[in-house]
């Protein structure tokens, strides 16, 4: 075994990788479940976690990620968790931030709001866009442009998605659970920020990824301009739809020989 492949094997396998991570993420979990700010709005902020939790578990045999994409979502999923104890627009950054240096963040660079709520929207384009583009390279065989681009796609249509969800959730819950929930901090165009920093997010993503891939993939102008090229040419709608019922009916007329 050469010095490289050494190298290679001294990490640990994927499934020993992400059972560690798992492990730590229920530590710090368990820790911020211990008395949070609001404990209906805690549970309300979990019951996502816990369907991707699960999704997680379920696709580990058959689609196990990358260490890369295990960590992004750890670190994305431990944010979460502060936030979820102490409300998003709640978290003591800045009190934590002054003790440590004796003066707040917010002073530092302008905030007049607490932040938290941002930062971890940003975030959720910045560290999960990686972890999609995977999925969507390992399932979907996306390649050259679509391969960045689709990632992009499903994190804005997602945070937006969230947005509704956030909003459906206030309206039904209502009262002081529903504004803890939905954070605004009495921001109009939060909703609207907090999708645009979940794009940005991503867009920054992607753009390091492509760099990366730039300098090591020695055909990434190829492959590029092999996904943007017409697959097939003749048109679909209307004209598939009739092909579909041509192809039907001779299927009708002349069965497969052998069945009955």
């Amino acid at each position: 075994m050469n010095e490289q492949n050494k190298r290679f094997h001294r990490f640990l396998p994927h499934h020993r990788y992400a059972l560690r991570l798992a492990a730590v993420f229920l530590v710090i979990w368990s820790l911020l479940a211990i008395s949070p700010s609001h404990r209906d709005d805690w549970a309300l902020e979990n019951l996502l976690v816990l369907v991707f939790g699960i999704v997680l578990v379920l696709t580990a045999k058959t689609l196990p990620l990358s260490r890369i994409s295990y960590t992004l979502i750890f670190v994305f999923l431990c944010l979460h968790e502060i936030g979820a104890h102490y409300t998003y627009a709640e978290v003591p950054y800045d009190r934590w931030f002054e003790s440590l240096f004796g003066v707040t963040f917010n002073s530092l660079v302008g905030w007049q709001r607490n932040n938290f709520d941002r930062v971890i929207h940003v975030s959720y384009g910045l560290l999960l866009a990686y972890p999609i583009r995977e999925v969507f390279q390992r399932i979907a065989n996306a390649s050259g442009f679509w391969a960045y681009f689709l990632p992009l796609d499903l994190t804005m249509s997602t945070s937006m998605l969230f947005e509704l969800f956030e909003w459906v959730a206030a309206s039904l819950f209502g009262g002081d659970l529903g504004v803890a929930y939905l954070g605004t901090q009495g921001d109009v165009w939060d909703a609207h920020k907090d999708m645009a920093l979940a794009s940005l997010g991503a867009v920054i993503a992607m753009s390091v990824t492509a760099g990366i891939n730039i300098y090591l993939q020695s055909d990434f102008g190829r492959e590029w301009t092999e996904s943007l090229k017409v697959k097939f040419r003749r048109p679909l709608g209307e004209d598939e739809i009739k092909r579909m019922i041509r192809k039907r009916k001779a299927e009708d007329k002349n069965p497969a020989d052998g069945q009955s």
